[in-house]
Order: C-alpha cells, then sequence, then structure tokens
C-alpha cells in the first residue's frame, strides 16, 4: 500500500516537473550528433524489447539502473510488468528533447497494442566515454500523455 502512495506521488512529481520543464535541452546539447544518438540507443532498445533480447535491452541502461536491477531478469520483469506499451508498441513517435533536473529527456510517444496512447520520459546521462544510456523511464498515461 505504502509504495503504491510513494509511486503515484513520484508520477505526480514528475507530472509537474514536465509540465514545468525548462527550455529545450538543445540550448545546452548543441550537436545533431548526441540528439541522434540518444533517439539511436532508445531504439537499440526497443528493438531488443521486440526481440526478447534481454540482455541487449539492459546493456543500453546506465549503470545506476543497472545497478538497481542488479540483473537481466529483474530488469525485464519489471518492464514486462510496468512498461507493456514500451515492451510491446504498436507505434513509437519520438518527441522532443528537453532538460529535467539538468538532465537530457527524450519524450517518446507509445500507442500500446490495446491502442492507448502513453508518454514515456527517458531520462538521459552521458558516460565519459561520450555515448549515452538510459537512465530511467517514466510513463505518463491518460490526460497526462
Amino acid at each position: 500500500m505504502r509504495s503504491g502512495i510513494l509511486i503515484r506521488l513520484f508520477g505526480i512529481i514528475v507530472l509537474l516537473l514536465v509540465t514545468s520543464a525548462a527550455p529545450s535541452f538543445a540550448d545546452e546539447l548543441p550537436t545533431t550528433a548526441d540528439k541522434a544518438a540518444i533517439v539511436r540507443i532508445i531504439e537499440m532498445q526497443i528493438d531488443a524489447f521486440r526481440r526478447d533480447d534481454g540482455a541487449e535491452a539492459f546493456s543500453y541502461a546506465s549503470p545506476g539502473i543497472q545497478s538497481r536491477f542488479g540483473n537481466v531478469e529483474n530488469f525485464m520483469a519489471a518492464v514486462i510488468s510496468g512498461y507493456q506499451p514500451h515492451y510491446r508498441p504498436h507505434s513509437v513517435q519520438f518527441q522532443d528533447l528537453i532538460t529535467l533536473q539538468d538532465q537530457a529527456t527524450q519524450r517518446v510517444l507509445f500507442v500500446g497494442l490495446d491502442g492507448v496512447a502513453v508518454v514515456a520520459l527517458y531520462s538521459m546521462t552521458h558516460m565519459d566515454d561520450g555515448s549515452w544510456r538510459i537512465d530511467g523511464c517514466f510513463l505518463l498515461e491518460g490526460e497526462n500523455a
């Protein structure tokens, strides 16, 4: 019960951050190459989900996310149970790249197999080697999508 309340509270906080988001991340991330790299990482993870390649999908997660889940099995169980439109989308449309809490965040519109639209907010982290990794994904459903 308590975790459900915490999840709802966290969702409200994320919604407030999204609706009052800072200007476009383009001001801080000028290169098209970085933007393309972020989209590509997310696309590769979605493709890995479609092929049920949990190890590959997990490899696109940041070290913090990998540490949080501990292994591929835990990660995939969380994705399958809580991110169904993301795991098995009918369609995917990339939207804008914004800044939320000083972090690059890619908005992606998913339409699930059930026809329901969901906006996913992918928090991205820039690695020391110059690559990008997914540092979190939050879904906004219903009127928030």
